[in-house]
């Protein structure tokens, strides 16, 4: 009788246990501190980081420097390192007045830090906030940051950071031969890693440069001495797994202002490579999508310019279509788990002009369309050319989906959903 209430006692203990860890806040890896000070102090520090760079409400760097961190040189990605830019524009390096570091700027004149770049460097940090989504384009940021730092023999720590899609895999794989940098690998639309997973899977399969991927293989090699210093880690974030359903503390983009957005981001933004608006210059880009050639009995909206995005499409023109915004709440019970094709079907179905429905290219070349490339192939054009269902759509991604989702459990460091 004993035993069978030290055994209650012990699986009660542990289920509390468990609930009180469920309840903790998830932290990025930024905010554990203790993990990386010590592979820092003492070195020059090169960081590729943005505004959502934060521990709490300040920015890594701020808190970095008030800890006494030697940062000699920061890089900036697509929207700069304050986040202010609009998407696509090209940025410029400049001196950051709030820190007085010179910044780099790897979404402007190139995309990759340079030898010279790094010669005042002895270490590279990378923060950023990933929202989980192939074309989002600080994944193709982190490639080309750790062949720069592989391929001139720089140690490399990514601190991680919940991803806000991360719980579950869905949509298109790329195929290679539409590699660009809004889709450098055959990842789907919705790959459910972390950005330091996802670093992991990216040097784990060989899928950076020759000579990247040659000394990766050298750093595993020299890892498993015990005097080695380290070369390549991700800092994990605590209290975090794939169930998780971890809104933002910070907009990562001025086009993804709310939770609203970025749930819906990997289901609308295909509108970018059609004739639409993808709700760019609304008060919800990405759940607001439309035409004036669609309907008048759909929803109405005009696209104007304001900050982060000055020039949007369709710019003061009554269009119709789709508001789909809401509560994050309501908003994750229509998605369901899943990349909603369907909005892409009912667009196309009802638009009267079809053979203009895609942003055609110069030259006319499947592999020149910027909807192929968001789609990772020409795959979904011709579906939505032929009529074919959403379900039917759906269903031809899944053979490869499952060969993706072998790979993707290799370089899991979180439980997953």
């Amino acid at each position: 009788m004993k035993k069978l209430l030290l055994i209650c006692f012990l699986i009660g203990f542990t289920g509390n246990i468990l609930l009180q860890a469920q309840n903790l806040p998830i932290l990025p890896a930024a905010h554990r501190t203790e993990a990386y000070l010590p592979l820092l102090k003492g070195k020059k520090v090169g960081i590729f980081a943005n505004h959502t760079a934060t521990i709490g409400k300040t920015h890594l760097v701020d808190s970095l420097q008030k800890l006494g961190i030697n940062i000699t040189v920061a890089f900036g990605p697509e929207h700069g390192f304050r986040g202010t830019a609009d998407a696509g524009e090209k940025v410029d390096n400049y001196t950051d007045p709030a820190t007085g570091i010179p910044v780099i700027s790897l979404y402007g004149k190139k995309r990759k830090p340079s030898a010279e770049d790094l010669k005042n460097v002895d270490v590279l940090l990378f923060d950023i906030q990933d929202v989980g989504v192939r074309f989002y384009t600080f994944i193709s940021s982190l490639q080309e940051f750790m062949e720069a730092a592989f391929e001139n023999n720089k140690p490399l720590l990514v601190l991680d950071r919940p991803n806000p899609n991360g719980f579950y895999v869905d949509g298109p794989v790329l195929d290679t031969a539409y590699r660009s940098f809004v889709g450098m690998q055959p990842v789907p639309v919705v790959y459910g890693m972390t950005i330091g997973e996802y670093a992991l899977m990216i040097a784990g399969e060989k899928w950076l440069t020759p000579k990247a991927n040659t000394q990766y293989e050298y750093y595993k090699r020299a890892a498993k001495t015990k005097d080695t210093a380290f070369h390549f880690q991700v800092i994990k974030c605590a209290n975090y797994t794939h169930k998780s359903k971890y809104e933002l503390p910070v907009k990562p983009s001025p086009n993804l202002p709310d939770m609203s957005a970025i749930y819906w981001y990997a289901s609308t933004c295909f509108f970018e490579g059609t004739v639409l608006s993808e709700g760019r210059g609304t008060d919800h880009p990405f759940a607001i999508f439309g035409h004036p050639s669609l309907p008048a009995s759909l929803y109405a909206f005009t696209p104007s310019s304001r900050d982060g995005a000055k020039e949007p499409k369709l710019k003061n023109q009554l269009s119709y279509g789709w508001n789909i915004h809401g509560n994050s709440k309501d908003v994750l019970k229509k998605l369901n788990n899943r990349l909603h094709i369907e909005f892409l079907v009912d667009a196309y179905r009802l638009f009267p002009q079809k053979d203009s429905f895609f942003i055609r290219p110069k030259n006319g070349q499947p592999l020149n369309y910027f909807f192929n490339k968001l789609a990772g192939s020409d795959a979904l054009r011709q579906q939505l050319i032929a009529g074919t269902s959403a379900t039917a759509i759906r269903a031809s991604w899944q053979p490869q989906l499952n060969e993706f989702k072998k790979i993707r459990k290799k370089y899991l460091l979180y439980q997953d959903f």
